[in-house]
């Protein structure tokens, strides 16, 4: 046994002090506190990917939907002409949480709508009418007339009220922009339709807002809600005409949109497709082709609209994209109102081609005494449009709506 000098220099009978063994971790405190943390992550995560409420976390507010007056029986049922119950709730400050929410009200009937406030326990009473209802019945409902408008040209179809003669009175003449005619006889006039309007509330507005009253504004029937912006159109003054989307020579790959009136379709389906088209709006003069260069060069096809929308006191402006048209004549069979696009003033959307186009327009003004010009509703058209025509009357040219060049037209 090998001993050292310590054991050498130890009293004699008495044992070597033992050191006592310290208690030693498998790991460090660092290494606790990322395990730990790592088990708080595993469950968050967990509770995420198998919680089935995708609103999670959110602030969260109960909405119960009673009866104005007396309360119902859970178990009555509802009443002939009331919706079923539905358990889509409305949202408001985030997730909520509904109780037999109706989908529509009868007409004229009232609900209330109580919102709980998850967090503070608030109560707060909205009492809803027949405007709260379902969304998707509300958007295949017809479209509600417009104001300003004669009720007297009006017909009911069934898809709305459509234009209609009465007592002599026809809607081109009634919704003819007011316009200087005895002054626009003696000299030079051009007229400018803007198309394309309805489908985009901003540059729609910025049409009618930034654009002179004599400029006529033509919309499509499609869009959100086209009614209410024609209707905000007439009360700045513009004229407005109804554009109805008519089969092109590459359909359907070039589709102009729903209701499209086809050549492959008979006179009675284009017919119904047009009493749709006609339902979406009032107050318009007259109605245009939107796209459609093969329907509007199709006899058999383009007679029946031509007649039934003569038959109803409207006028008809062919924006001249088709040369094959046989617009005009269909137009002059039935003594109608008639007009032709001549210069396509945003064909190249650039300032200096806009500005080339409506010197164009000028000149063709000069030479027949009447001039169309189209565009669209690009910045950049209704900006040089705009300035174009603030100095036009000192060029010896007046601007006029759309209906008084046609009668012009007409008349020379």
């Amino acid at each position: 046994m090998t001993e050292t000098a310590d054991d050498l220099s130890a009293p004699l009978g008495q044992d070597k002090p033992r050191r006592k063994r310290r208690l030693r971790l498998p790991f460090t405190a660092m290494q606790a506190l990322a395990v730990l943390l790592g088990l708080f992550l595993l469950t968050f995560a967990g509770f995420a990917i198998f919680n089935k409420d995708p609103l999670g976390g959110e602030p969260m507010t109960r909405i119960a939907i009673r009866e104005n007056g007396a309360d119902k029986s859970p178990a009555e049922k509802p009443a002939a002409g009331h919706g079923q119950d539905s358990k889509e709730g409305s949202k408001q400050d985030g997730k909520h949480d509904s109780q037999e929410t109706p989908k529509q009200a009868a007409p004229g009937e009232q609900k209330t709508v109580t919102m709980i406030d998850g967090s503070t326990g608030a109560r707060h009473d909205v009492v809803i009418g027949e405007d709260a209802g379902d969304k998707a019945g509300a958007a295949s409902a017809p479209p509600p007339v417009m104001a300003g408008i004669n009720p007297k040209l009006l017909e009911k179809s069934r898809y709305g009220m459509i234009p209609v003669v009465a007592d002599g009175l026809k809607p081109f003449n009634v919704y003819a922009a007011d316009a200087d005619r005895a002054k626009a006889a003696k000299m030079p006039v051009v007229a400018i339709v803007i198309g394309g309007l309805g489908v985009g509330a901003a540059k729609t507005t910025d049409a009618i807002m930034r654009l002179p009253a004599a400029v006529t504004l033509a919309f499509t029937p499609y869009g959100t809600d086209p009614g209410k912006l024609a209707e905000r159109a007439r009360a700045q003054r513009h004229e407005i005409f109804l554009q109805i989307p008519m089969e092109p020579y590459d359909f359907p790959d070039n589709d102009p949109g729903p209701q499209t009136l086809l050549t492959s379709l008979s006179a009675d389906q284009n017919m119904d497709r047009l009493y749709w088209h006609f339902s979406r709006m009032q107050g318009y003069a007259g109605i245009t082709n939107f796209m459609g260069a093969r329907f509007i060069a199709t006899e058999p096809a383009m007679q029946p609209i031509i007649r039934e929308a003569a038959k109803r006191g409207l006028g008809f402006f062919d924006d001249g994209s088709s040369p094959r048209s046989i617009a005009a004549q269909a137009a002059a069979n039935q003594a109608m109102p008639f007009g032709k696009g001549d210069i396509a003033i945003d064909v190249v959307p650039t300032p200096t081609e806009i500005d080339r186009a409506l010197n164009k327009l000028e000149s063709a003004a000069r030479e027949r005494g009447a001039a169309v010009g189209t565009a669209s509703a690009l910045p950049v058209s209704i900006e040089r449009i705009g300035a174009w025509t603030k100095t036009l009357g000192d060029r010896g040219i007046l601007l006029v709506p759309l209906t008084t060049a046609m009668l012009k037209s007409k008349s020379s």
